[in-house]
């Protein structure tokens, strides 16, 4: 399905009919243990993060994911995937502005923008910030996450409504396959490297990714954990070295993904009119739009490419 706000109302059920909100009981959800929501994963074994839950307002399942959203006592409404937190209403900032404003603030003049996954609209809310947009694809192929993120996220519903959005619930390497030299800025939001979601991490992909970005465009992939995946990490940016002109990593501070950290490959294509690094900002949101954020400024995106020690050892060999 491809369609733009102004068609909302030819959409099909499964993104614009509202999941219905109501209590679960808490003993009947396999995650949740004595009140309490704890996320374990392949990814990050002898670990777990847990949240204590107020009270379960969805839990159902899409044609490729469990869909749990529920009230957490402390960090308010929350989605999991898969048993994986994508987001809670307290911290959910301090992924989606870094995610977003990096690449676009590093960029001299993004009008085109492609969002890979983010169903969840925060990274859409974020990007439309910019007054130089004049268009987003947003690409996931999972439509319920769409509508669960607008049946209970309020803060993220309005992006969904913006104009300029395009919303194309596919394969997003289909749709790479098929737009080339097509964007400026292209974020891919995607879920960990396991299951279906490990082919966007793949040099394949990473390939789409760059043929689909003008001369100078620039890529903002989700790069995991250095604490939990370095080698993940080193093998994203070393099939990136043969394919992009410059390779960068930065990290932000998330306190409900797993270590607290979450890091991201930044991209960017050969040519364009501003060529180089993109570790400096190369322009500023405006004032208005700046006052609505509560994480990333200028000094936070220059802070975000500073490695730990132990991060720039693993990973500075592969930045260029």
């Amino acid at each position: 399905y491809m369609g733009t706000p102004d068609s909302w109302m030819s959409l099909p059920a499964c993104v614009l009919e509202p999941l219905e909100r109501g209590s679960i009981d808490l003993a009947l959800h396999g995650a949740i243990v004595d009140g309490w929501f704890s996320e374990r994963h392949e990814m990050w074994p002898g670990e777990a993060r847990t949240l204590q839950v107020k009270n379960v307002v969805f839990s159902g399942k899409s044609q490729f994911q469990d869909v749990l959203v529920f009230e957490s006592a402390t960090y308010g409404t929350t989605l999991v995937l898969d048993g994986a937190i994508q987001l809670t209403e307290r911290d959910e900032f301090s992924y989606h502005e870094p995610i977003a404003h990096i690449p676009m603030c590093a960029h001299p003049n993004p009008k085109t923008v492609m969002i890979v996954g983010g169903g969840d609209g925060g990274v859409l809310r974020e990007v439309l910030k910019h007054k130089s947009v004049e268009s987003v694809v947003l690409c996931d192929i999972d439509a319920f996450v769409v509508r669960a993120s607008r049946s209970f996220f309020p803060f993220l519903r309005e992006a969904f409504d913006d104009p300029r959005l395009t919303l194309v619930v596919d394969d997003a390497a289909v749709y790479l396959r098929n737009h080339k030299d097509a964007f400026d800025v292209i974020v891919s939001d995607s879920s960990d490297p396991i299951g279906p979601a490990a082919a966007l991490f793949e040099k394949s992909f990473m390939g789409m990714i760059r043929d689909a970005l003008r001369p100078g465009g620039i890529a903002m992939v989700q790069g995991e954990s250095q604490w939990l995946h370095l080698d993940v990490i080193s093998a994203l940016l070393r099939d990136c070295q043969e394919l992009f002109e410059h390779v960068e990593y930065c990290w932000a501070s998330v306190p409900t993904y797993p270590s607290g950290m979450m890091g991201f490959a930044v991209l960017r294509a050969a040519g364009g009119d501003a060529p180089g690094p993109c570790a400096k900002p190369r322009r500023a949101l405006d004032p208005e739009a700046a006052s609505t954020l509560r994480y990333y400024t200028p000094r936070v995106h220059e802070a975000a490419f500073v490695l730990p020690a132990f991060g720039e050892r693993a990973l500075g060999g592969l930045i260029h």
